[in-house]
């Protein structure tokens, strides 16, 4: 589900379910555990990627909805404790964005350093309301710090998927490739970082991460239940189920 490859210090974590790449019980938990060991096996920066066209299609809706609340909350607890994973860690991250990323693709990305996206007809961001999902306040924290308020509220409750140029210009991602070049510019945006004095980087980085690190500072427990109140609702429960019929008619 995680493939590895090493350019030199820099491991790239690459996604590898197709073919969404939609994130299950078991990718979540291989993301995390890929993120956390990495620097223990000697890397100095990450990237992550995914598949051509597809970075990752978010929460494998399909799957979730037909588990009980045990399995769903041991997911959204594995699912915080991703997020957490990525913004703790202590190597630079970029993210490879090499195509579309609604939803949980995006809230990857947002826990990153860096963001890469490929040129071309792709889209990102946090659609969870137009599902029916109210947006889990750690990931709205997230997004926020990256876009800034005004932005967040724009993008958040309405729920909108923007092009690979709207994202550039609201700060969603900090560049754009060639769709063949997309994990070649992440690499390059962590060697540039590992070329600077190490301590000097590593504590201005820190410095710099330490409101996102904050989000996860304190038990999320609490957090998780209202995440599972929200996804056992009557309201998001049809929602989901609408969804997944329309899905299903537009592939039969």
């Amino acid at each position: 589900m995680i493939q590895t490859l090493d350019h030199g210090p820099i491991r790239e974590l690459r996604l590898d379910r197709p073919p969404a790449n939609a994130l299950s019980p078991d990718l979540i938990s291989a993301l995390r555990q890929a993120v956390e060991s990495a620097p223990g096996d000697g890397a100095q920066a990450l990237v992550i990627s995914g598949s051509p066209r597809m970075f990752s299609g978010g929460l494998d809706v399909p799957y979730l909805i037909q588990l009980d609340r045990p399995a769903i909350a041991a997911t959204w607890r594995d699912f915080y404790a991703m997020m957490r994973a990525l913004a703790t860690c202590p190597i630079p991250i970029a993210a490879a964005v090499t195509g579309h990323a609604p939803a949980g693709g995006a809230v990857i990305s947002l826990f990153c350093d860096h963001r890469v996206m490929s040129e071309g007809d792709f889209k990102i961001g946090l659609n969870e309301v137009p599902v029916g999902i109210p947006l889990p306040p750690v990931i709205f924290k997230a997004m926020r710090r990256v876009v800034g308020s005004r932005q967040a509220e724009r993008l958040c409750v309405q729920g909108l998927l923007i092009s690979g140029d709207e994202a550039l210009r609201v700060g969603l991602v900090d560049e754009l490739a060639a769709p063949d070049r997309v994990i070649e510019r992440a690499v390059e945006w962590c060697r540039s970082l590992l070329a600077l004095p190490p301590r000097a980087m590593a504590v201005t980085r820190n410095l710099a991460r330490a409101d996102l690190a904050a989000l996860f500072a304190e038990e999320t427990g609490a957090e998780v239940e209202g995440v599972l109140e929200d996804w056992f609702s009557a309201e998001t429960q049809k929602t989901l189920r609408d969804l997944l019929e329309r899905m299903a008619k537009r592939k039969g």
